[in-house]
């Protein structure tokens, strides 16, 4: 079985906080947004511009934990104090895996915002 995508009790924590219909907000903001950061590290890696890869992968990092995205917190997390020396030696791999975990995250996002 395959864990959630989305820490349940941090989404909802955010709901409380800030009341469901701006987590929803939130959401979609995010959703809206991280397909561009995803290929903002793409680009980033492919001019070698690790400065704009670090600075692209914190707000994606911070954004993903946000609504307790874990895992592709902590994925970003990796690649902003990594850098890209490792996703060159994994041969992109890493940023493959993103792309992968960002698509579980959207549509779990999408079914919590329904709920």
């Amino acid at each position: 079985m395959t864990p959630s995508a989305i820490d349940h009790a941090t989404f909802d924590e955010l709901r409380e906080t800030v009341g469901g219909e701006f987590a929803n907000e939130l959401a979609d903001t995010f959703l809206a947004d991280a397909p561009t950061m995803l290929a903002a590290l793409r680009k980033a890696f492919e001019a070698r511009d690790a400065e704009t890869f670090r600075r692209t992968a914190h707000s994606l990092k911070s954004n993903g934990a946000t609504f307790g995205a874990r895992t592709l917190a902590a994925m970003a997390k990796a690649l902003e104090q990594g850098g890209m020396a490792p996703v060159e030696a994994a041969a992109g791999a890493p940023l493959a895996d993103l792309d992968a975990e960002y698509a579980r995250v959207a549509a779990e996002l999408e079914a919590l915002k329904r709920a």
